[in-house]
């Protein structure tokens, strides 16, 4: 077959699935606009492209989402006519559409079978909007805005044959009609190495070296913000550590946002709760919490593997790959009592779940497993079991997300604008 992937920032979640295909036989193209990128990547061919344009100054604010996902839609077809001159045509497209650039392929190669990505689907109640009352929109039209952020997204779902989602939560958010063709395949864990390591040992840019037998609390994101919880880890820590003196705290995550409202101008979400934790600890404490910001992979994976008790929390969102690498890891972790957590971890079974604004149950439950260390074993072989049975990316994920494209390349060619047009007309 001939497939198109489309992601601006390829390969993200195709980095796996992209190459396993070219190594099959088949020829893999992939746009992105990625401006460092080679010519070639792992069997697949890398076209690049940019927008050329910026979104309009003084636009209404409800619609400058949509403006930017049109300018970069429009940046993909015009690079896709120039593959379609060239004599280029794909029987599939997989796209992540979260950019708006698989907005007018199919105007481009109406043939090709289009496969979306269904990563989000955003509504106003029920899910991370309306979850914090802390940083709640004051402005009810916030709702508003809110629904017109899934304009870029309902065109393609009119276009789409098929979906391909990481857990049924985050697939449960799309339209009623459209989720019998959304399969659910998580993007894979390699489980054969990210593993456990009873004998790993952390040294620290200070110096401090952390090895089998000291007490290491793991606090991991990309950026150190409320939807990952970053508040209500930083607000349990005082208690934690009065309580274990010997505990040492270890917290991956760079100062910028990832999701939900910035921080207010000239601070940051890591300082202010950073400060609102050190004001109630002494500084013998405050000496025990180490911000690593961001680490190489084999780092974290040390990190991983020398955790004593690992956090994880989340809003109702998307799900952080890392709660599945901390499982894969053999962690004992403490975690959010949300939907996606609750989808891949049982309580008592696999880790421990708190219901997520509950600092004094967090401080109870990271304790507890530090005073319980054959506790702590069971837990994270139980974790570990189940990151193998039900996310290995060699044996579950990549064979599943084959087959999802192999029924893609199935689906007539004939089928789809009707297919479509049912997709949109409910939910």
């Amino acid at each position: 077959m001939e497939i198109l992937f489309v992601h601006q920032n390829f390969p993200g979640q195709f980095k796996h699935l992209g190459p396993a295909l070219a190594k099959r036989g088949h020829s893999v193209t992939a746009l992105t606009m990625r401006p460092d990128q080679p010519a070639a990547w792992q069997g697949v061919r890398l076209v690049g492209y940019s927008a050329a344009r910026g979104s309009s100054p003084g636009i209404h604010p409800w619609v400058v989402d949509i403006e930017t996902k049109v300018i970069r839609g429009e940046a993909a077809f015009r690079a896709a006519m120039r593959l379609k001159a060239g004599g280029y045509r794909p029987d599939c497209i997989v796209a992540h559409p979260g950019w708006g650039e698989s907005l007018f392929l199919k105007e481009v190669w109406p043939d090709a079978r289009l496969g979306i990505y269904c990563e989000y689907f955003y509504r106003s109640t029920g899910a991370d909007a309306d979850f914090d009352p802390e940083f709640a929109n004051p402005d009810p039209a916030g709702a508003c805005r809110l629904a017109l952020k899934n304009l870029y997204l309902l065109p393609q779902i009119l276009q789409a044959a098929a979906g391909l989602s990481p857990t049924r939560w985050q697939a449960d958010g799309f339209p009623d009609s459209f989720r019998p063709r959304i399969a659910v395949v998580h993007d894979g864990i390699e489980t054969q190495i990210v593993k456990p390591n009873a004998n790993a040992r952390l040294v620290l840019a200070n110096g401090l070296s952390l090895g089998p037998g000291d007490e290491v609390i793991t606090f991991v994101n990309r950026n150190l913000e409320p939807y990952r919880g970053y508040h209500v880890f930083m607000r349990a820590l005082p208690g934690v550590l009065r309580r274990r003196p010997g505990a040492q705290v270890l917290i991956v995550g760079s100062d910028g946002q990832s999701y939900g409202a910035a921080a207010p101008p000239g601070t940051t979400w890591k300082g202010i709760f950073a400060g609102e934790a050190r004001a109630q600890m002494s500084s013998s404490e405050w000496a025990r919490v180490h911000f690593l910001g961001q680490v190489p992979y084999r780092h974290y994976l040390g990190l991983l593997q020398r955790s004593s008790v690992h956090v994880y929390l989340t809003y109702p969102f998307v799900l952080g790959w890392s709660l599945l690498e901390a499982m894969s890891a053999g962690c004992s972790i403490v975690a959010s009592a949300t939907a996606p957590v609750q989808e891949v971890m049982t309580h008592g079974e696999t880790g421990r779940l708190v219901p997520f604004f509950d600092t004094e149950g967090l401080t109870e439950q990271v304790c507890d497993l530090l005073d319980h260390p054959e506790e702590r074993q069971r837990l994270g072989l139980n974790a570990r079991s189940a990151a193998i049975k039900g996310y290995d990316l060699q044996t579950v994920c990549l064979p599943h997300q084959m087959r999802w494209i192999e029924d893609l390349a199935a689906v007539p060619r004939v089928s789809q604008q009707t297919a479509g047009s049912a997709a949109f007309s409910g939910g």
